[in-house]
């Protein structure tokens, strides 16, 4: 069976943008899935998100890469109705495994720098109920790739999906497609409406969800344990995934200090289109 297309919104009529825009927004998985509102794009009240269980890792601290699609940006660029961006960098320190959170939210979001299309920034992911219990610094770099009609507004609905948490919720890998295919590699599928961004390539929440399912199978391998904690994390996007299926390469390297750490890096192919480098990242584990 051939790939499903997806069309660039860049090639959207100006007077169907918006309704467009409004239409993949709603259809991506990743901050609907994850739970995330942005109030630059939805008129909400709340954007704080709940930590479910299947946003926790084996030794019950919390995933990274939930936090990452929780603030994807850190202020780094305008939102899609101001421009049609992408991602280059996005760093994340776990300071808190958030052990015991029930919500979290992003605060002091900050735009660093900005220029005619590359943007610099950070923010902050705290307790929901005590900000003063600081789980994970962000910074990200990101860039336009093209520009919007003028004088979009907010969509007034709430995109997503209302989950009940539950011990027997699926691996967050499960639901975003992936699986670890017979050569022993994690893998997406072809790019399909639900994995892609507006402008057609693959979304940066599937990406992070691949790459720590890849990351702590090969950390769980070097150290003998999978109670282990993400400490730190840094991708960079190289090129826009635009096929599939997505296959992540890594290597797995043990400290020699005796503190137990691991780390691992990590790349991203795509396969349909040359096996080009798409994503590259780097992380650090330490003992739980």
């Amino acid at each position: 069976m051939g790939s499903v297309v997806v069309e660039d919104i860049r090639n959207v009529a100006a007077e169907d943008y918006w309704d467009e825009l409004r239409q993949r927004w709603g259809a991506l998985l990743s901050y609907r899935y994850i739970g995330q509102r942005f109030s630059s794009m939805n008129t909400v009240a709340d954007a704080s998100v709940a930590l479910r269980h299947d946003m926790r890792n084996a030794s019950g601290g919390v995933m990274v890469a939930p936090l990452a699609i929780i603030c994807p940006g850190g202020g780094a660029g305008g939102s899609d109705l101001e421009m049609v961006p992408n991602p280059v960098i996005h760093s994340i320190q776990v300071l808190d495994d958030a052990r015991g959170v029930k919500r979290v939210e992003v605060v002091d979001a900050e735009g660093l720098k900005r220029g005619r299309s590359m943007g610099f920034g950070r923010a902050t992911i705290v307790d929901a109920d005590d900000h003063e219990r600081v789980i994970a610094l962000i910074e990200s770099q990101g860039v336009s790739i093209g520009d919007v009609p003028p004088g979009l507004q907010r969509f007034d609905d709430d995109p997503v999906m209302h989950i009940e948490d539950s011990l027997d919720l699926p691996a967050l890998w499960q639901v975003f497609g992936a699986s670890r295919r017979d050569d022993g590699h994690w893998i997406l599928p072809e790019l399909r409406a639900e994995l892609a961004s507006p402008d057609a390539a693959l979304h940066l929440g599937p990406q992070h969800i691949l790459l720590e399912a890849a990351g702590t199978e090969l950390a769980t391998a070097a150290s003998g344990t999978d109670a282990l904690q993400v400490e730190s994390q840094h991708v960079m996007f190289l090129a826009r995934g635009k096929v599939g299926p997505f296959r992540v390469d890594g290597r797995a390297r043990r400290s020699g200090d005796g503190s137990g750490r691991v780390g691992v890096q990590l790349t991203l192919h795509d396969e349909g289109n040359d096996d080009r480098n798409t994503t590259a990242a780097s992380m650090v584990f330490r003992p739980a």
